[in-house]
């Protein structure tokens, strides 16, 4: 029987097992269970927004988001968001999905830490920043009923989350810091590294090989 956890159904089929097995193996708990939560908030606030989503892209791309900051899947030389992007994406294609489902949920994880765009894309593609942004920041929490809430966390604990999951985010980036720039992913390198100094677009700007 499928597990429902806050009324949101975790899909019980071999892809679904098979990607709860992946990252399972290549997750500590605090990414495998940010990663569930992600993907329970983001089809809870899906749902409030009236959208339809395929609950096994939508769960690809919630376990899948933050797989480039686990040392199985970190590359040192691109950023970790496009990690995570292309191993869903190969993972949906081998298991039999469409190249415009593997597209979007690629997008969904690619664009995680781009606020606004992907709520303009295919749902699949915008429930997994809408989980993000719930577990992560807040955002979209007092939409959903605190019962809800507390069977989540409850199913998926969050001890010391904020400062674990500002650790696994350094510890996934700090080895290619330049693939920061652009992102809010150079604060967390700010944060705990006091040697680090962010790209800045105007000086690159400014001191282009254009002449004027």
């Amino acid at each position: 029987m499928p597990e429902t956890i806050a009324g949101v159904e975790i899909p019980d089929t071999p892809l679904a097992r098979d990607a709860t097995a992946l990252v399972r193996a290549a997750a500590d708990d605090t990414i495998y269970h940010h990663s569930r939560r992600v993907y329970l908030w983001g089809m809870l606030r899906s749902a409030a927004r009236g959208a339809q989503v395929d609950p096994e892209l939508a769960y690809v791309g919630g376990m899948f988001h933050d797989l480039g900051l686990t040392r199985t899947y970190r590359t040192t030389d691109r950023r970790f968001e496009l990690d995570g992007a292309e191993e869903a994406y190969a993972f949906l294609r081998d298991h039999g999905r469409s190249e415009t489902e593997a597209r979007d949920v690629w997008l969904a994880i690619a664009l995680h830490t781009t606020p606004e765009v992907p709520l303009q894309l295919a749902p699949e593609t915008a429930v997994v920043i809408l989980g993000v942004e719930t577990d992560v920041i807040g955002v979209g929490l007092d939409q959903i009923a605190a019962a809800r809430q507390a069977e989540v966390v409850s199913a998926h604990p969050r001890p010391d989350f904020k400062n674990r999951i500002l650790r696994a985010f350094y510890d996934g980036m700090s080895e290619r810091p330049d693939t920061t720039f652009g992102t809010m992913n150079d604060d967390v390198l700010a944060h705990f590294d006091p040697d680090f100094r962010r790209l800045d677009f105007v000086r690159l700007v400014r001191d282009s090989a254009w002449p004027e």
